[in-house]
């Protein structure tokens, strides 16, 4: 395996009640920090986004997404994939394996192996890991300064009970998965 270029693929927002599925895939270069990388769900969110800078500066990356329209249309696992497939189309450096988080890789990623918690066990794992939550993250920010009712400055779009209790009281917007059952069982009560 010397040699061997290894790009590391993750998702995050697969749960959330609102927003896109972001996709990340990252080739490590020789100077990055291994210490730092590690399962973005352990990481606090200022930590995370200091470590998504170091990571960005040092490997090379790109970013794929699924909106909610896909999400709905096609349902969250068909997303999931569409948004890997768009980061690696994206990613200017080319592999020669992909390491994808999980049971599931796109069909049409050649040379790629999944692993299960990879997130925790592979380092380009980790970093595409952290890059994606932390995309994601100043992107519902973003979209919670539009509505700030919903908090999702604060729950990025998962189902909390605080969200729970503002789609029931302030009703669902188009960033909103329709497909999910909490979201569509407030639409059709």
């Amino acid at each position: 395996m010397a040699g061997k270029i290894f790009a590391g693929v993750d998702e995050v927002g697969r749960g959330c009640l609102a927003g896109p599925v972001i996709s990340c895939v990252v080739i490590l270069k020789k100077n990055i920090n291994k210490k730092l990388l590690k399962d973005s769900k352990t990481i606090s969110y200022k930590d995370r986004l200091k470590i998504a800078e170091h990571i960005k500066k040092n490997s090379w990356y790109a970013i794929g997404s699924a909106s909610v329209k896909e999400i709905d249309k096609y349902n969250i696992f068909n997303a999931t994939l569409l948004s890997m497939e768009r980061a690696v189309k994206k990613l200017k450096k080319k592999p020669h394996i992909f390491l994808v988080d999980g049971t599931h890789a796109p069909k049409k990623l050649k040379n790629s192996k999944t692993i299960i918690k990879g997130d925790q066990k592979v380092k380009c794992i980790s970093a595409a890991s952290i890059l994606a939550k932390a995309y994601r993250d100043l992107y519902m920010i973003k979209l919670g300064n539009k509505y700030p009712k919903y908090k999702w400055n604060k729950n990025f779009g998962y189902g909390t009970s605080q969200h729970l209790e503002s789609l029931k009281k302030f009703g669902v917007t188009s960033y909103h998965r329709r497909s999910y059952k909490p979201v569509h069982n407030i639409l059709f009560k």
